[in-house]
């Protein structure tokens, strides 16, 4: 058997209840983010201060999630739903790429670029908060 197939034997079947989870939770996602998109419309070519927050609120929720399920594994059944589902379909990549795509046609390449920067920062910032802060919470709930 070969490493691949003995990681694949390892993980649990797919599950009809998981891939449900998942798409109700991705339907819930995104439309959550549109509405972020309605509350803070955009122009084409111009700053999308709605996927910043998207995506940096999204990762510092995931951040919450994965720190919850870390300090409570039973938790992890809500992963699909919440952390696959919910935040995927809430954060955006693909919107985000776009985004800084369209600065660039609208010939702002610096605008783009502080954007792709403040988005990642801020994504990547929103993860460690999100998990440092449930971290500290949670300890302070569990001393005696």
């Amino acid at each position: 058997m070969t490493p691949m197939q003995a990681d694949r034997a390892r993980r649990a079947p797919l599950r009809a209840v998981d891939l449900a989870a998942v798409a109700v939770g991705g339907v819930a996602g995104s439309l959550a983010r549109y509405a972020v998109t309605l509350l803070l419309p955009h122009a084409p070519g111009t700053f999308a201060w709605s996927t910043v927050v998207e995506n940096v609120s999204g990762s510092a929720l995931i951040g919450v999630l994965m720190a919850l399920i870390a300090s409570r594994p039973a938790l992890g059944k809500w992963r699909p739903l919440l952390g696959v589902g919910l935040l995927g379909g809430y954060t955006t990549f693909s919107g985000y790429t776009l985004d800084a795509h369209a600065l660039l046609l609208a010939g702002r390449p610096g605008v783009a670029v502080l954007y792709l920067l403040l988005t990642l920062a801020g994504a990547l910032g929103g993860v460690f908060a999100g998990w440092r802060l449930t971290q500290l919470l949670l300890e302070r709930r569990t001393r005696p």
